[in-house]
């Protein structure tokens, strides 16, 4: 039997009280909350969990477990909560060119979602990490789009397909790049599984989480946590404990941390230490 979306718990994790309404209103103002109560992280391959892409799992880990996840966990959820509320959307993929050398060609590893309304096109994203999208933006190039956090704009290869941009400190920075074919689960479950058990992958080879909300971005990568504000301030600490992990991760962050013993062991062996303190 096919798992049916929980609008009501969904609703009540990311504070969503208004009317379940397909409009660009209500769009908004999901894309704000979302990514402020529903963290990017990768414990489960960190400690050796499946990550599956099906709704059920999906509904028990982000909503009901108080977890978050990375994109195709994020996205795909939110996919599933705006068809069931009545909108219509297309998923996408797209390469990511964050932090990429220049020329240097990446496979479609992160997912995001083209929303269609009345007032045309928009892209959604909750999953991008320390840099989430906590507004959907018109699908139209060389628009500088205000958002509660930083600045972004489309612009358009000669190739046909988008590149998504974001003024940080002043300086327009490339995120990924995506075209308009749809993309279906079993597009994402190759990506997934490769990030999720590669060796050398970043994801399973240290910690990344993030939480967004108006003006201000918790983010924590490979033992650096910052707090970055709309203002430009930012303040940063290297953290040097498995307790120190474990008070980011469970507070600013806002992760229920899985009971696994796995997640202290392997935060230790992170630090190279033999215990939490």
């Amino acid at each position: 039997m096919t798992a049916r979306v929980d609008l009501d718990a969904y609703f009540a994790r990311v504070g969503f009280d208004g009317a379940a309404a397909p409009t660009l209103a209500t769009l908004q103002r999901l894309h704000a909350l979302h990514p402020a109560a529903i963290p990017f992280e990768n414990l489960s391959p960190f400690i050796g969990e499946e990550v599956a892409l099906d709704l059920e799992s999906l509904q028990k880990k982000l909503v009901a477990g108080g977890r978050g996840g990375w994109c195709f966990e994020q996205n795909l959820l939110f996919a599933a909560v705006l068809r069931a509320m009545g909108f219509r959307l297309t998923t996408l993929a797209a390469r990511v060119r964050w932090n990429a050398p220049p020329g240097e060609l990446r496979p479609r590893s992160h997912m995001l979602v083209q929303v269609h309304l009345a007032e045309g096109d928009f892209i959604a994203d909750v999953g991008f990490g320390g840099l989430v999208l906590t507004a959907p933006l018109r699908l139209r190039v060389d628009l500088e789009q205000e958002t509660p956090n930083e600045t972004f704009r489309l612009r358009e290869s000669p190739r046909g397909t988008y590149l998504l941009e974001a003024s940080v400190a002043g300086e327009w920075m490339a995120l990924y790049a995506f075209d308009l074919h749809e993309q279906l689960v079993p597009d994402y479950e190759v990506s997934n599984w490769y990030l999720a058990n590669h060796p050398k992958s970043p994801f399973v080879t240290g910690v990344i989480a993030a939480r967004s909300e108006p003006g201000v971005r918790h983010a924590l990568r490979m033992g650096r946590y910052a707090i970055h504000r709309r203002d430009g301030e930012t303040e940063s600490r290297e953290l040097a404990t498995v307790n120190d992990y474990r008070e980011v991760l469970a507070g600013p962050i806002g992760i229920r941390l899985p009971d696994s013993p796995e997640l202290d062991r392997r935060l230790a062996r992170l630090l190279g230490t033999n215990g939490p303190h």
